[in-house]
């Protein structure tokens, strides 16, 4: 077939918009899909073929490739999954008569657990905001009670709206991926913590329209305040509360959030609905604090546990 660079243009920006406008794909998603499948569709065209003319051994090559630039097995997995998601759609749009990903296996890839702060550390963080004075030690107490007891992605964070908050709430409702809504339960803590930052937001408003709208307003291009800066604010806190800064990050608290629900008895389906992930399997990942808890029980509940063998 002969190759036509146009019209690989054409599909992988049709493919694109349909992620957009369909599935809600961030800017962000959309911009790593566009970067794995450019990459591809240049290793294609080196070999002087077409997104639509590739078949499963030229994506195997594709993937062989990677290996050996270097690349770890979770980006070739990755990087596959991208060219998965374009050939599908080639496939249910007529433009292909196959799938050729169907019959490959992603690469092995081992299961990085989370980095997650201990109990202690996650309290000593919430009382050295505490100990703070000021306007911004009230809304960095109140950023810090969010994410440990909500599990809110940064992203969420920083975009919640004022409106989420008004009112004797004791539950929040988020936006999260895709525009996907969920419901997470405010504890009396954080509850609290919205109530006196509230009373001090005003501080950080500036004179812009877009800005009023949010519950976190900067006088940034947003309107609100950034990822970046969350996470500057939380590395600051980290020293004075004597934690590692470099292991302490806004989805640190995130990945805390669930660990120590599931350490402390919660099903990974409830932990699941709280972090707005799409599939229980993204959640499984904490199963690793679910076996270790199932094991400290017998070891210490079982009446047989204490015996020593002969």
């Amino acid at each position: 077939m002969t190759f036509r660079p146009e019209r690989d243009l054409h599909h992988l920006e049709t493919f694109l918009e349909m992620m957009s406008a369909e599935r809600g794909a961030s800017v962000h998603t959309l911009d790593a899909y566009r970067r794995d499948l450019v990459d591809y569709r240049a290793f294609l065209q080196a070999r002087g073929l077409s997104l639509v003319a590739a078949r499963a051994d030229d994506v195997r090559a594709y993937l062989a490739s990677l290996s050996q630039a270097g690349l770890s097995a979770a980006t070739q997995a990755r990087r596959l999954s991208s060219i998965r998601q374009l050939c599908r759609f080639l496939l249910d749009e007529d433009i292909r008569s196959d799938d050729p990903t169907s019959i490959i296996e992603a690469p092995r890839r081992g299961r990085a657990l989370p980095k997650v702060v201990t109990e202690t550390q996650a309290q000593s963080l919430i009382d050295a905001a505490a100990g703070l004075e000021g306007a911004e030690a009230v809304r960095l107490l109140c950023i810090i009670e969010l994410l440990y007891a909500s599990g809110l992605r940064v992203s969420e964070l920083v975009t919640l709206p004022l409106a989420a908050v008004t009112g004797e709430r004791r539950m929040l409702l988020v936006r999260g991926k895709g525009g996907k809504e969920r419901l997470v339960p405010l504890g009396e803590p954080a509850r609290v913590a919205i109530k006196a930052y509230l009373g001090v937001r005003a501080r950080f408003l500036p004179p812009l329209e877009r800005a009023q709208r949010f519950l976190f307003p900067s006088r940034g291009v947003e309107g609100h305040l950034t990822r970046r800066r969350v996470a500057q604010l939380m590395k600051d806190l980290a020293v004075r509360a004597g934690v590692d800064p470099a292991k302490l990050s806004p989805h640190v608290l995130r990945h805390a959030f669930a660990s120590h629900l599931v350490a402390n008895g919660a099903d990974l389906r409830s932990v699941q609905q709280l972090l707005g992930h799409a599939d229980i399997a993204t959640t499984q990942i904490y199963t690793h604090v679910q076996d270790e808890r199932l094991r400290r029980l017998v070891a210490e509940k079982h009446p047989l546990a204490g015996r020593r063998s002969r």
